[in-house]
């Protein structure tokens, strides 16, 4: 591509605050992510872009380097800077999440264990939906856009999170379209291009492309945060943590909390996993704005649930929710409202209905843990209190090439350098158990006869004990 036309496409990339190699990045993110420079697509070499573009080069050096480590690019000495694809990337090579690339292409021949999230909805949703069918049938005078969301949802979860220890009123919700759409709306509110986000290692995967899309750099510290400082925004999943099924305890809550407030931080709490603690587990501490009011919440039912409903929230301070809604309603005007009406229904139920789905995930855990420990005795493979993920640690190789040998035998795992914006994690996986046990025990099987046929590019396998079947 001559530098000239990348330079158009690139239109106005630098009206906007911040260092110019992220604003730079970000408007190349968009337009790889979007579509329009495709898999393959040589770009213009530093010195002619910067030209081009009338900055220095180290700028589009900069950028260049954040885009080959998120691995949307791949620069080689020699061959020059490419946007990455398959035909071009060495599976190690790849660093974004296999897990959206799941939802955008998915294969019905492969058991689908990188994104964690139901493979169903549960009989509840259908009911939910006749339940609200009369009430549907008698609104009248009402045009259905309500950017902030249906005010008995907001009710509904306003009491929710008072019942939790948490005065809210229904002024400080904002209905979302799921939690990804609520990272999204926040991070495009509360973040400017080169803003620090203090994110936890690993962390959600959708979090940190949230947080990149705005155009800000990820800062790693250890799970939980610890004293927090020197940053725009702060992002913990202080409950069943994803990936690792961690849950912060009340000390580290309350620490995290009020450093973040002496330090002037914001801080996102990420709930959607909170209501996936198993049965017969210890209740975990309230959410962080329990003890900090100032505090902003993210939940949803998509894990609960069912992705497909598409119903998630925001709870934060009445000026935010104000400023949040503004945003939303450029975009889409507001959510649908027969799902929030089913929605609000299944939140009265939602205890009844937590009992049931927190005991069969327990089930698919237990069994996928018992499995794995059984045909790769070997494996470190931490058990969890709930959540939808294990997080295993290789004994040797990389999670990103035994990833792809693994969806050579058939199943989807998620390696964990995509969950970690230090670029760590690169002996880890994470498997979801969200799934039927009989597939689960199949993938077992499967993940093993991956293990004894792979062979790590650094170095050659050990001998393999014989395969358990």
């Amino acid at each position: 591509m001559e530098p000239i036309e990348l330079a158009d496409r690139l239109g106005r990339w630098s009206a906007d605050r911040g260092p110019l190699y992220l604003l730079l990045a970000r408007r190349v993110r968009t337009l790889i992510d979007d579509g329009e420079l495709r898999p393959g697509t040589r770009l213009p070499p530093d010195r002619a872009l910067a030209k081009a573009l009338a900055v220095g080069r180290s700028t589009v050096v900069a950028a260049y380097d954040l885009l080959a480590t998120e691995g949307r690019v791949v620069r080689r000495q020699g061959s020059g800077t490419r946007v990455a694809g398959p035909e071009i990337l060495p599976a190690r090579e790849i660093t974004h999440s296999p897990a959206f690339l799941q939802l955008l292409e998915p294969d019905t021949e492969v058991i689908a264990l990188a994104c964690a999230a139901p493979t169903a909805p549960p009989p509840e949703l259908t009911q939910a939906y006749r339940h609200i069918l009369p009430e549907l049938a008698a609104v009248d005078g009402d045009i259905g856009y309500h950017p902030t969301g249906y005010l008995p949802l907001r009710t509904v979860i306003a009491d929710r999170y008072r019942a939790r220890g948490v005065p809210t009123g229904p002024d400080q919700i904002l209905v979302t379209s799921g939690g990804q759409h609520a990272l999204s709306l926040l991070a495009r509110v509360l973040l400017r291009p080169g803003d620090r986000v203090l994110v936890e290692a690993p962390t959600y995967p959708g979090a940190l492309e949230a947080f990149r899309e705005a155009g800000a750099v990820p800062r790693t510290a250890p799970i939980g945060l610890g004293a927090v400082n020197a940053a725009a925004l702060a992002y913990v999943v202080a409950t069943c943590q994803n990936p690792t099924g961690a849950v912060l305890s009340d000390l580290a809550r309350r620490t995290l909390v009020e450093s973040a407030r002496k330090s002037g931080v914001a801080v996102i709490d990420d709930e959607v996993l909170a209501d996936l603690a198993f049965p017969g587990t210890e209740p975990p501490p309230p959410p962080l704005a329990h003890y900090d009011p100032s505090a902003i919440s993210v939940g949803s039912l998509s894990k609960i649930v069912w992705g497909g409903l598409r119903v998630g929230w925001v709870r934060a301070p009445v000026p935010l929710i104000a400023r949040l809604s503004r945003v939303r309603a450029v975009h889409d005007l507001g959510g649908n409202i027969p799902a929030q009406l089913a929605a609000t229904w299944l939140l009265h139920e939602l205890d009844c209905l937590r009992e049931r789905i927190t005991q069969q995930r327990k089930e698919s855990h237990d069994v996928l843990v018992y499995e794995l420990a059984t045909r790769l005795p070997d494996w470190e493979i931490p058990a969890v209190s709930g959540g939808q993920t294990l997080w295993i640690r290789l004994p040797y190789g990389d999670g990103t090439s035994f990833a792809q040998r693994a969806l050579r035998h058939g199943v989807a795992i998620l390696p964990g350098v995509g969950l970690d914006a230090s670029g760590g994690s690169t002996d880890y996986i994470r498997i979801s158990f969200v799934a039927d046990p009989a597939e689960l025990r199949e993938a077992a099987r499967c993940l093993a006869r991956a293990w004894r046929r792979y062979q790590p590019p650094d170095r050659p396998a050990p001998a393999a004990p014989p395969l358990a079947v």
